[in-house]
């Protein structure tokens, strides 16, 4: 099967659960074959809001539709740089404050590229990152500190990625979805998701 068809979703399936049952099997396969987080959290970000955009009863790409989807994380996953331009920047140096999530591998407009975690978390990607929770929020608008990242974007869903290591859990960044419309996301949606970034989190070497 072509990869781009890992986004078709079938006449078959009609309720989130389903839907999000789908998603999270085909993203199974996507991932199995190697394990760079870069390449993987590509084609997750990918094959969710194409599908997303394939579901019209629930999204699909019109005033219900899902506008981004994609990751921020941890800035120490990122490689630091090897080559530049700028003669007055040490290729060694720590060129992102520990403080901060970088944006990742995402789908849909432009975003910010950072969001601030420490010493005061910024928006609701910042909250769930502190919160080690996923934060649903049904009204971007009465949500304090919210970060616009695109006006049009009425709801938001985030969820943490959690790696357990040792005892430890480790914060490696969040997934992010938002939608066009105010109650775009519920528990279904939650559930779904929360399988999603246990699966990425397994399936990659970080």
């Amino acid at each position: 099967m072509p990869h781009a068809d890992a986004s078709l979703v079938p006449d078959s399936i009609k309720t989130k659960s389903e839907f999000w049952t789908h998603v999270h099997d085909q993203l199974e396969i996507l991932v199995g074959v190697q394990r760079h987080w870069v390449s993987n959290l590509s084609n997750a970000a990918s094959l969710i809001y194409s599908s997303l955009q394939a579901f019209p009863s629930n999204f699909g790409d019109g005033e219900r539709s899902v506008n981004w989807c994609g990751f921020y994380l941890i800035s120490s996953l990122f490689p630091q740089p090897r080559f530049t331009d700028d003669a007055s920047m040490d290729p060694k140096s720590q060129t992102h404050a520990s403080t901060n999530m970088l944006l990742g591998p995402f789908s849909g407009r432009p975003a910010c590229q950072w969001i601030e975690v420490s010493p005061r978390p910024r928006g609701v990607c910042g909250d769930a990152f502190v919160k080690r929770s996923t934060v649903l929020v049904p009204d971007v608008l009465t949500y304090p500190g919210h970060i616009a990242c695109d006006g049009d974007t009425k709801s938001e869903i985030v969820c943490p990625l959690i790696l357990r290591k040792g005892g430890e859990d480790i914060v490696l960044g969040v997934l992010d979805l938002d939608c066009l419309a105010i109650g775009g996301f519920d528990a279904d949606d939650q559930v779904g998701l929360e399988r999603i970034a246990a699966l990425i989190i397994r399936s990659c070497d970080w």
